[in-house]
């Protein structure tokens, strides 16, 4: 591998490693100020779902757009965790019966499995709420008007708008709500806005809100969305050719249950080789994105190679 390869996997893995410790301390059994008490199995569901897996891709991509800016790293990593904790939440809600009914996750039986549908729905409420609890603290930045565009920029991202808007598409691209139950026929304008929701909103959040947390100036803000945008639509086409071509061992999860449910992707409506093609040309577009910036964006340039890499 190339050195600034080498390189990226090496703060990939240390920005892991720091967010998975912030994540532990934000889920300790000990209660905070305006807290009752941590109800013991609740608690240990929201663990299961949020601690000891993933690449932690949404934070690392926020840490490196607020190096980018300028911003402090430390509230850069936190920033990161109450991001990791939206994405952890939007998993174990995906994962259960009435939504893709999933039994594993990262390799792990998932939260429903374990702790029953109940305990995890509340989990999932729990990681979503202590995000914006974490992202409004002080330590995020002394401004309270940057925490407060940091939190209307996280609830957009995740809510109506943006991911939850996304899967409720995506349920009713599957024709749950058809009485033939058959799935409906997706242009690919309406996959590429699905996709844009559910999946693209909070890899374009992470990257906005470095900028938010640097106070980028609006050239730099218009770059790093404009690259935002990017990465996302090819990581989710990435996604969907894993799906196709890997194994459920690989993923850590189930494979194959895309085209199982009829789901609208672009590997779907295109063909492989075309999304394929496709993948690759949002990556370029990702890189030339950045082209306003020198050597200091390498890691960000690095996702981008990250992400047509893991497709393959």
């Amino acid at each position: 591998m190339s050195s600034t390869a080498d390189l990226f996997q090496k703060q990939l893995h240390e920005t892991g490693v720091a967010i998975e410790a912030l994540l532990e301390r934000l889920l300790m059994a000990e209660a905070l100020p305006g807290e009752t008490t941590r109800p013991t199995r609740l608690l240990a569901a929201m663990r299961h779902g949020a601690l000891g897996g993933g690449k932690r891709l949404r934070p690392f991509l926020l840490a490196e757009s607020a190096r980018l800016c300028g911003a402090d790293p430390k509230a850069a990593l936190l920033a990161g965790a109450a991001l990791e904790l939206v994405h952890c939440y939007s998993l174990v809600h995906d994962d259960l019966p009435a939504m893709d009914d999933d039994d594993l996750r990262r390799g792990r039986p998932t939260v429903h499995k374990v702790y029953d549908d109940a305990m995890a729905i509340l989990a999932g409420d729990s990681l979503l709420t202590l995000a914006f609890d974490v992202m409004a603290r002080p330590e995020i930045h002394p401004d309270a008007a940057v925490r407060l565009d940091l939190v209307l920029g996280l609830s957009r991202a995740a809510g109506l708008g943006g991911m939850a808007g996304g899967q409720a598409l995506d349920l009713e691209a599957e024709g749950r709500y058809e009485t033939d139950r058959k799935p409906l026929t997706l242009s690919e304008s309406d996959i590429r806005q699905l996709q844009a929701m559910k999946t693209g909103a909070l890899l374009l959040f992470a990257v906005e809100a470095g900028g938010i947390l640097g106070r980028a100036s609006a050239p730099t803000q218009n770059a790093l969305k404009a690259y935002g945008r990017a990465v996302g639509a090819a990581f989710q086409i990435a996604d969907d050719i894993l799906d196709v071509e890997a194994d459920t061992a690989t993923l850590g999860k189930e494979a194959g249950k895309d085209a199982d449910r009829g789901k609208g992707t672009l590997v779907q409506r295109l063909g492989l080789d075309a999304a394929k093609a496709e993948r690759d040309r949002l990556a370029r577009t990702a890189l030339e994105a950045l082209g306003i910036f020198g050597a200091e964006a390498d890691m960000l340039r690095a996702i981008a190679h990250f992400i047509v890499k893991r497709g393959h």
